[in-house]
């Protein structure tokens, strides 16, 4: 007898091979995703941050812009006005905010996941130093100097 075709044994095989596979495969894929977004969210505050001192550069008094707005309304604008959009981008949400006694002279820029550890497992922030910092998720963006220095530099 001549038989062509698999039998329901094998096939079962091939199939659990699969989903093993896959169960391996898909952990490591979000975890990169998680990366991504979190190397991307780090880059944009990188570019805030540029954007801010070349706004203070320009103008005649030098101070930081007042708000997000300032630096994206302008044409050319410092920055992409989508970096601080109500949906986020690249899994983060952006904010720019200006702080001190003497408004103009200092600003916390921040990141936090859309998602928390889904989109991100961090929370970013920067400041008018140029210092980088990170915190769990969770934590709330800084809106202090004094916040702010909580954050682990990110090396």
């Amino acid at each position: 007898m001549n038989r062509k075709g698999f039998t329901l044994v094998e096939i079962m095989i091939v199939v659990a091979i699969i989903a093993l596979l896959a169960a391996i495969a898909i952990p490591n894929l979000l975890r990169a995703r998680l990366n991504a977004n979190e190397a991307a969210a780090q880059s944009t505050l990188k570019t805030v941050a540029t954007a801010a001192e070349s706004f203070r550069a320009a103008q005649t008094i030098p101070l930081y812009p007042v708000n997000a707005a300032a630096m994206t309304g302008v044409t050319p604008a410092y920055c992409d006005a989508g970096i601080f959009a109500a949906g986020g981008r690249q899994g983060y949400i952006f904010t720019y905010v200006q702080l001190g006694a003497v408004l103009g002279q200092q600003y916390v820029a921040s990141a936090e996941p859309v998602t928390d550890n889904v989109t991100g497992a961090r929370v970013f922030s920067i400041n008018e130093t140029g210092v980088l910092r990170a915190d769990v998720v969770g934590t709330a963006a800084p809106a202090t100097t004094a916040a702010y220095e909580l954050f682990d530099v990110v090396q």
